[in-house]
């Protein structure tokens, strides 16, 4: 991650959210306090950005500066409501194609299907605010700069998107080899939101449980697995080719 995108210290941090500026992770130690810490927890609270509480050795391999329990990353994009980003599109009369990332941590990965995305007509990428790739200058420039132009969003727990989506009337279609249901009879012309999960272990269980469908990629040769980007790409250009 570009380094003029660290920013450290407690009041540093505190002025950058009271500034408006958007940010990507916030990292805090564990088990300290004092005055300006817990007004910066408050200020964070308040402006719905969760912080991640770590032992102070992850503050100090991040930075090499005094920074008092605090280590922020500013974002190089604006987050968007996903509920907002929806019923925008069903007002334009659309169906909207949403895609969900659970936990992909990998930047490299996390731009490559953002580049997919957009080639796809994607109208929104979902993301958990923590357990996955930081949106970061590295992952704006792999998207080929796809990033600055798909609305972003972001909630606390994936479940909290699947909830909204199923309150709108989107099925949700989890891309997952634990199905014998091949992509071609997944629901992708209707409203959806697509899931792919995280390179080792997939889309969690809690969320197949949730999904409306599962979508498998027919495969052919001895390896039977492909990168979640490929995978991504994959089941998006079917969604394409259904919905003509």
């Amino acid at each position: 991650m570009a380094n003029d995108q660290l920013i450290y210290g407690l009041r540093p941090i505190l002025q950058a959210v009271q500034d408006g500026q958007t940010l990507d992770k916030v990292f805090l130690q564990k088990g300290i306090g004092g005055q300006l810490y817990t007004q910066l927890e408050g200020t964070l609270r308040d402006r719905g950005v969760e912080p991640k509480y770590v032992p102070v050795e992850k503050l100090n391999r991040l930075t090499r500066g005094n920074h008092q329990g605090a280590v922020a990353f500013l974002s190089p994009i604006d987050f968007h409501d996903l509920e907002e980003v929806i019923v925008k599109v069903m007002d334009e009369g659309r169906a909207p194609l949403v895609l969900a990332l659970d936990r992909i941590t990998d930047v490299r990965n996390f731009g490559a299907i953002a580049r997919s995305a957009d080639c796809t007509g994607v109208d929104a990428i979902v993301l958990p605010k923590n357990d996955s790739a930081p949106v970061s200058a590295d992952a704006v420039r792999t998207s080929t700069g796809a990033l600055l132009e798909i609305p972003v969003c972001k909630v606390n727990h994936m479940k909290d998107a699947v909830f909204v989506a199923q309150s709108l009337g989107l099925k949700i279609i989890a891309g997952t080899e634990k199905t014998e249901t091949p992509m071609y009879e997944a629901p992708f012309a209707e409203p959806c939101m697509l899931i792919m999960g995280n390179e080792e272990t997939g889309v969690h269980k809690s969320l197949l449980q949730m999904a409306d469908a599962k979508a498998l990629i027919p495969m052919k040769g001895q390896i039977n697995s492909l990168n979640v980007s490929v995978a991504t790409g994959v089941l998006l250009y079917e969604a394409v080719r259904q919905r003509g």
